[in-house]
């Protein structure tokens, strides 16, 4: 939020420079995000009062003759729109000749015949506002012809303040000069205004029943729409151009000055907080404004900008009364969500949010109607982020505004009308409505110094509440606390603790150690968290590269990798490739893979969530591609297969995990992997997943070539219980034996068949050898295994040779054979 420090100096007279106020605001949870240096206008850019406006023919400029003071009467030929028929009177900002500004020096020249001497600039040209589109007009009388602007637009400094969002509080100058004055402990001087009427207005108004329900869905309840609704009419409005403080204020804070009705109105709302509308009372039929849901769904609303937006049952309007003659006593008078708008309805606006096209304030209103409201800020948020409208009302509206504002922001408006435009507020005010006030909050100081560990008395926190506008009362350490009205986001004593601390200083809060105690409940709590953090460190040690991809997926991609299609939908996706969330992991490494194409190896891992039908997991992804080891030395046999099982084998002899590869067929092979290189991963004798050689169908669709092998396995992997033994004294005994069997059984079921049949003596079998040849026949392939035994004491022959038979016999009985050359 910006706001010219003169205008916060001037609600805070002992406020301190603006070199000491950044810690101040730092300090209050508003840091600020700059201070811009907003020079004066330069010297030679002077007051001129027009006396005649007269087009030029033949062209698109207006003569403008200019009372300039000292200098005399001067001609100006000016392009700017509005520059047309300025009233005698107003006055401009002229450059005179000779002045530099923006690196041109102006001077006097004739153009089309008629002696133009300087120019009248604008705001932008000048270097105070962003306002580009006509001259900077101000009104009869703001000062003397002559008088140089710099005395009337002093320079200034513009505080940049980071407000978050739930401080709509100081979303206006007064809001930010409470919070600072009561950091400061100084006084602040609020604007002078009269009281609200007490009398009612002429001006009828309608509010929404509260929890109304919706007639087509009658389990929907609403909220309440608005609560508080201030209405007062101002007649004989003279509208022109703001006066020159006020513009500079708007301007300053970052606003385009209009015209003296729609200035007032926004200089209301950085002053206060409030936003109002001010409505053209010849559209407002019958006096009577009803703030209604909306008409049908889909119905066309026209802003005052000249957009066009869709509504329905759940936006809040604002309606007029062209309905009836008599007054409007409910909103279900007004109009029927289910059917066409009663004949002779308008919309004034959309509530909170933007006015519309009927009602507008335009260049000859000179009665007004003032709406000052306070609206449901979580409604007010749906509807203007469905319509992507956001507008500096509904910014504040959104968070919070002040419920007792209303009436107050009304009749500033209207005074502020009375004083610089002539104008004429009714003897009453329309009030309707009850708004919620902040409740009671019972704190003890106690409380607040447990939560903040900071020894603060009571006192002192009841001197910080009260600096803040709160009412407190209380005896002891027992505090009653009523906030602000203002002040919506104190809902509970902790809010109240953060004030104390924050207006205290957090950085009189002490350094101490803290105290580190488990509960039970978390013991081990860290521990998957800890797990993954090992294997991911394992992996990389390993050569593989983590990558974390999108969740999502679409049915057209879960068909190429052939997986279960997504379950769960996006209602709103980002793209048509990320409709719902994925079920497995792979295809998202492959994917990647394809980043890497034409990378010679690939090594890529991912500990990702899928959710398929069975319910949300935890997985882990591998893939490997490209040639990581050469062929071994039997020809014809390359080693990549045999590199991916061995790196998954590194991975859990790493982690002190035993890991089995059982192969998988027929049915049993997932849709993702080749029929005949596929196997079942067993960790610590629990099967966890899949892992094998990628279908060449699947590896075509995603454009790999060459061989690529993926593995997902679930996770947490499963652990086992640790115990110490201690290593045996005895030597081992090793015997080595090959075992000729069908090319199709697996090694697997050879080492499963030794090793039930060898007992406890046998230590371990690794196989060293395989060999396909004319040795072994046609069909058949021969697996040499070392087999190591190991006992109490040193065995001997006596001890192993038994067991061997016992083996050699149990190979026979399947059907196989032994290698005797």
């Amino acid at each position: 939020m910006k706001l010219p420090y003169s205008w916060l100096k001037e609600l805070i007279p002992a406020l301190p420079p603006v070199t000491d106020l950044e810690p101040v605001f730092a300090h209050l949870g508003l840091p600020l995000e700059g201070v811009d240096d907003v020079p004066a206008p330069v010297e030679g850019v002077i007051l001129a009062a027009v006396q005649a406006a007269e087009p030029m023919e033949g062209t698109q400029l207006t003569k403008l003759t200019l009372d300039t003071g000292a200098r005399g009467v001067k001609t100006v030929a000016s392009g700017a729109p509005n520059a047309v028929g300025l009233p005698a009177g107003t006055m401009v900002a002229l450059v005179t000749p000779g002045t530099t500004l923006g690196g041109m020096e102006y001077g006097a020249r004739v153009m089309q015949g008629v002696e133009s001497w300087g120019m009248c600039a604008s705001a932008k040209e000048l270097g105070i506002g962003e306002a580009s589109a006509g001259i900077l007009t101000f009104p009869a009388g703001t000062a003397a012809p002559g008088t140089p602007m710099a005395e009337l637009w002093a320079a200034d400094q513009v505080l940049d303040v980071e407000v978050t969002p739930n401080r709509a509080d100081v979303l206006s100058a007064l809001g930010l000069a409470r919070d600072v004055a009561a950091y400061l402990n100084l006084e602040v001087k609020e604007p002078a205004m009269p009281a609200p009427p007490t009398q009612a207005g002429e001006i009828r108004v309608s509010l929404p029943d509260r929890g109304r329900t919706l007639d087509r869905d009658p389990a929907k309840k609403l909220r309440f729409g608005c609560d508080h609704f201030a209405a007062r009419a101002v007649s004989g409005v003279q509208n022109g151009p703001a006066p020159l403080w006020m513009q500079r204020r708007v301007s300053l804070s970052g606003m385009r000055s209009i015209d003296l009705i729609v200035d007032t109105s926004n200089y209301v709302m950085l002053e206060l907080g409030q936003p109002t509308a001010l409505y053209d009372r010849r559209d407002v039929l019958n006096d009577t404004v009803v703030v209604a849901f909306g008409l049908r769904e889909g119905e066309s609303v026209k802003d005052l900008l000249g957009n066009t937006h869709q509504v329905g049952p759940e936006d809040l309007l604002i309606l007029d009364g062209g309905l009836t003659d008599e007054p409007v006593p409910t909103v279900a008078d007004a109009f029927d969500s289910m059917k066409e708008p009663k004949p002779g309805t308008h919309v004034l606006g959309i509530a909170g949010i933007v006015g519309g096209d009927h009602g507008h304030v335009r260049a000859d209103t000179r009665d007004v109607v003032i709406e000052s409201a306070h609206f449901d800020p979580v409604l007010l948020r749906l509807t203007s982020t469905r319509l992507g409208l956001k507008t500096d009302a509904v910014y504040r509206f959104e968070r919070g505004v002040d419920p007792l504002l209303a009436p107050k922001a009304a009749v500033r408006v209207a005074e502020l009308l009375r004083a610089h435009g002539g104008g004429t507020p009714e003897a009453g005010q329309t009030l309707v409505g009850t708004p919620d006030v902040p409740g009671e909050i019972t704190v003890t100081g106690t409380q607040v110094r447990a939560l903040l560990g900071m020894d603060i008395p009571t006192a002192e926190m009841q001197g910080i509440l009260t600096r803040l506008g709160c009412r407190v009362t209380g005896e002891g350490d027992t505090l009653t606390v009523v906030p602000p009205s203002w002040r919506v986001d104190l809902l509970i004593w902790q809010d109240l603790a953060e004030e104390v601390a924050r207006l205290h200083g957090y950085a009189a809060l002490p350094e101490t150690l803290p105290t580190l105690r488990v509960h039970e409940s978390n013991l081990g709590a860290s521990a998957a968290s800890e797990a993954r953090g090992t294997l991911r460190r394992t992996l990389a040690g390993l050569g593989f590269q983590e990558v974390v991809t999108y969740t999502f997926t679409s049915d057209e991609e879960a068909g190429r990798a052939r997986t279960e299609a997504p379950g769960v939908k996006l209602r709103n996706p980002m793209t048509t490739d990320r409709t719902g969330l994925r079920t497995a992991l792979y295809p998202s490494l492959l994917k990647a893979a394809q980043v890497h194409a034409k990378g010679e190896r690939v090594l890529l891992f991912e500990l990702g969530r899928i959710f398929p039908a069975s319910g949300e997991a935890e997985r882990l992804g591998l893939l490997m591609r490209g040639d990581l080891a050469a062929p071994t030395h039997q020809p014809g046999v390359k080693g990549n297969f045999s590199v991916f099982k061995g790196l998954v084998e590194a991975v859990a002899a790493t982690l002190g995990a035993g890991f089995e590869l059982q192969q998988l067929r027929g049915a049993d092979v997932p849709a993702a992997l080749h029929p005949g290189i596929a196997g079942a991963v067993v960790w610590n004798g629990v099967q966890v997943g899949w892992l094998g050689a990628l279908h060449p169908e699947i590896a075509q669709e995603f454009g790999l070539k060459g061989d690529t092998f993926v593995m997902e396995a679930a996770l947490p992997l499963p652990g086992r219980e640790w115990a110490f033994r201690d290593p045996s004294r005895a030597p081992a005994a090793w015997r080595d034996l090959a075992v000729i069997t069908p090319a199709g059984v697996s090694y697997g079921e050879v080492a499963t068949l030794l090793q039930q049949e060898a007992g406890a003596l046998l230590a371990s079998v690794e196989p060293f050898d395989v060999y396909q040849g004319e040795q072994v026949g046609a069909g058949n392939r021969s697996v040499a295994v070392r087999l190591v035994f190991r006992g109490a004491r040193t065995l001997t022959d006596d001890d192993v040779d038994p067991v061997m038979d016992r083996l050699i016999a149990a190979v026979k009985a399947q059907g196989w054979s032994i290698r005797e050359k």
